[in-house]
């Protein structure tokens, strides 16, 4: 099973994924340290919302086999800087978060290319929606 950080804004989400990957059930809680869960580093938003904390993203996703960037579908701007992704020597992957709110993701889909995403998912944590693609994708070996 691939170790994956999450990394995104605050309220996009990480929180709500990190616990039905876990198989949890959904618990609204305001993130505020890194928290490891199982295979999960689920970060705070204020990680990637502030500069300053770049080195702490970095530095935990030494440990990852994947970093995920996170940006909700009904969020229209970008935190991510472009090639945001060349920081890590790692998979890293976009994933749409909320499209149980908006359906149509094209335009997250362009931030989280240009942020350095090589793959995209896109998921719902109250719906289930994509789920069991995100965790084929977490639970397949690689050689």
């Amino acid at each position: 099973m691939k170790k994956v950080i999450l990394v995104g804004r605050s309220n996009n989400g990480k929180t709500s994924l990190s616990q039905k990957l876990n198989q949890q059930e959904l618990a609204y809680k305001k993130t505020q340290t890194m928290e490891f869960s199982n295979h999960i580093i689920d970060t705070p938003g204020e990680y990637i919302e502030n500069r300053r904390y770049y080195h702490a993203i970095i530095s935990a996703s030494v440990d990852c086999d994947v970093i995920g960037l996170l940006q909700a579908a009904n969020e229209p701007d970008c935190i991510f800087p472009p090639g945001f992704g060349n920081f890590f020597n790692k998979p890293v992957i976009g994933i749409i978060t909320k499209i149980d709110l908006e359906r149509d993701t094209s335009a997250v889909e362009k931030i989280l290319y240009a942020a350095g995403a090589q793959r995209i998912f896109r998921v719902s944590s109250v719906t289930t929606e994509g789920i069991k693609e995100i965790t084929a994708y977490i639970e397949e070996k690689e050689y």
